[in-house]
C-alpha cells in the first residue's frame, strides 16, 4: 500500500530538535544547562495549585483560560479580553501563522531566531525568509528590505533566543511604523521577566495602541512551568476573535491554568530567578570570555559562546562538557554550528562549567 502524501511543503520542515535532557533519575547528578529552565523550579504556591487540581482530572478545563486572563490582566493592567492563552507560546506562534499565511505568502523572522517560526510557516503552506543578522541582532534596515508584496508576518524574538540579543523600545516602534500596512508583527517575548536594562519594552505598548502587532510570552521559563505548557499573547480585538476561531476550545489544561495563575501570586519567587540571573549571568559571561572565547552580550537567562577551529571545537566542547554530567545546547540548526548556548544555572553549576571549560581550553 502506498501512505497518503502529506500537502506540499510539510516534507520541506526540518522537525524541531529541543536541547538535550537528562532523565528525571539523572537529574541529581547531570548539570541541565541546555535549555533555558529556572534553577530555581516554580513557586511553592504553584505547585500546590497544581496537586489541587490535579485531583480533578475528569473535568474539562475552562475553555477560555478565564482566571488565568483575569490574573494576567491584573498583573500587568491589561484588557482580560485581549488576552489569548495558549499551550506554550509555541502554539500560539502557530495559530498566528495558520491565520494570517497560508500558500503563496511569505513570512519574515530573522536568521537566528527561534527556530520554530520557519517550522510554523511553512505548516501553514507559506514560505520563511530568513534576514541576515551580521552582528548578531535584528537588522530592522535588512528586515524592511526583505518585505515583499508577499509578505504577511514578521516573527521577532525580543530578546532573541539563542543570540540573548534585542531592539530598544526605539527601534521596535519605529521598525513597526516603517512595515507597510497588512504585515502583521508578532513579537515574541518569552525572555522579557530577565530583561534588565532600561531601554527594553516587552511590547505589550504596541501591541496595546496598534491593530497590527501580537505580543507572546510564556510561562515556561522565569515561571518554570515548562512541563505544562502555559502561554499568552496580547493584541487587539479583531486578532483575538481570530486566534479564537483557529484555537482548540479546551487548549490550556486545568493544571496549567491553576499553577500560572498560582505563579503571577509569587512576584516574589518571580523576583529572584531575575536578581540571581542579573548577578550571576555577567559572572559567567565573565569567566568564560576569560578562556579565550567569545561571548555575545545578553539579556536573557543564557550566554552564547563561540568556540573556534579543531581540536577546540563547539562539539568538541559540548562532548567535553556532556563527559563531565554538563549538557549544554547544540546551535547549529540556528545557523550557529560554531556556538553553544549554556543557561544560567545554580551557582555551583556554574562554577562546574567554568572549571569543565578551563580544561577543555587547556587553561585549567
Amino acid at each position: 500500500m502506498t501512505a497518503p502524501a502529506p500537502r506540499p511543503g510539510i516534507l520541506d520542515i526540518a522537525p524541531y530538535v529541543p536541547g538535550r535532557h537528562g532523565s528525571l533519575e539523572e537529574a541529581g547528578r547531570t548539570m541541565l544547562l541546555s535549555s533555558n529552565e529556572s534553577p530555581f523550579g516554580p513557586a511553592p504556591g504553584a505547585v500546590r495549585a497544581a496537586k489541587h487540581e490535579a485531583a480533578h482530572l475528569n473535568r474539562y478545563p475552562d475553555p477560555g483560560s478565564t482566571p488565568l486572563r483575569e490574573a494576567l490582566a491584573a498583573r500587568y493592567g491589561l484588557d482580560p479580553a485581549r488576552i489569548v492563552c495558549g499551550a506554550g507560546s509555541d502554539e500560539l506562534l502557530g495559530l498566528v501563522a495558520r491565520a494570517y499565511a497560508g500558500p503563496g505568502d511569505e513570512v519574515l523572522y530573522t536568521r537566528h531566531g527561534f527556530v520554530m517560526y520557519p517550522i510554523a510557516a511553512r505548516s501553514a503552506g507559506a514560505t520563511p525568509v530568513a534576514v541576515d543578522e551580521p552582528q548578531l541582532r535584528a537588522d530592522p534596515a535588512r528586515l524592511l528590505a526583505a518585505v515583499s508584496p508577499r509578505t504577511r508576518i514578521l516573527f521577532l524574538a525580543n530578546p532573541n533566543n539563542p543570540t540573548g540579543s534585542y531592539l530598544t523600545v526605539d527601534e521596535i516602534a519605529r521598525l513597526r511604523r516603517a512595515l507597510p500596512a497588512g504585515v502583521l508583527m508578532v513579537i515574541d517575548a518569552a525572555y522579557a521577566e530577565y530583561a534588565d536594562v532600561a531601554d527594553y519594552e516587552s511590547g505589550l505598548a504596541l501591541a496595546r495602541d496598534r491593530d497590527d502587532v501580537i505580543m507572546t510570552r510564556t510561562f515556561s521559563k522565569i515561571h518554570a512551568l515548562a512541563a505544562l505548557r502555559v502561554g499568552w499573547a496580547y493584541a487587539a480585538p479583531p486578532i483575538v476573535d481570530v486566534l479564537h476561531r483557529v484555537r482548540g476550545p479546551f487548549n490550556v489544561s486545568s493544571v496549567g491554568i491553576a499553577a500560572a495563575t498560582a505563579a503571577l501570586a509569587d512576584p516574589a519567587h518571580e523576583a529572584r530567578a531575575k536578581s540571581h540571573n542579573s548577578r550571576w549571568r555577567p559572572w559567567l559571561a565573565r569567566k568564560v570570555a576569560r578562556l579565550g572565547l567569545t561571548v555575545y552580550p545578553s539579556i536573557g537567562n543564557f550566554i552564547l559562546v563561540r568556540f573556534g577551529a579543531a581540536p577546540r571545537t563547539a562539539q568538541a566542547a559540548k562532548a567535553h562538557l556532556a563527559e563531565r554530567g554538563i549538557l549544554v545546547r547544540d546551535v547549529g540548526s540556528y545557523a550557529l554550528p560554531d556556538c553553544l548556548r549554556i543557561t544560567v544555572g545554580r551557582p555551583a553549576e556554574l562554577k562546574a562549567l567554568v572549571a569543565a571549560l578551563a580544561q577543555f581550553m587547556g587553561k585549567a
